[in-house]
């Protein structure tokens, strides 16, 4: 059974980083895809980024985000990081990670694509 386990969240000033890590087990391939997302309070789900588990790494960022966070992973401890940096208060929110095997989709922010879940880690961006 795949398990998805986040951790790294907490509460930082603005221009403050912070590194999440998501902790993946039970897959049965070395090929998978985990996506970052996250929640504010009224406001809908949104992807993050995404990386491909696989040889290539490939990585996908939205928009809000790039230049500013990166997606990483450790195959030998089969985790994946997200590194936050100049943090804003608009990246506030609850950060799940996401993950399905197999490449992501094209539309790798299609949340319906990924089969599992982790519990989420509270991200508070405030002074």
């Amino acid at each position: 059974q795949v398990r998805l386990v986040e951790s790294g969240g907490g509460l930082v000033q603005p221009g403050g980083s912070l590194r999440l890590s998501c902790a993946a087990s039970g897959f049965t391939s070395d090929y998978y895809a985990i996506g970052w997302f996250r929640q504010a309070p009224g406001k809908e789900r949104e992807g993050v980024s995404c990386i491909s588990v696989s040889s290539d790494g490939t990585t996908y960022y939205a928009d809000s985000v790039k230049g500013r966070f990166t997606i990483s992973r450790d195959s030998a401890k089969n985790t994946v990081y997200l590194q936050m940096n100049s943090l804003e208060a608009g990246d506030t929110g609850v950060y799940y990670c996401a993950g399905n095997p197999g490449p992501p989709p094209r539309n790798w922010k299609w949340f319906n694509w990924y089969d599992y879940w982790g519990q989420g880690t509270q991200v508070t961006v405030s002074s």
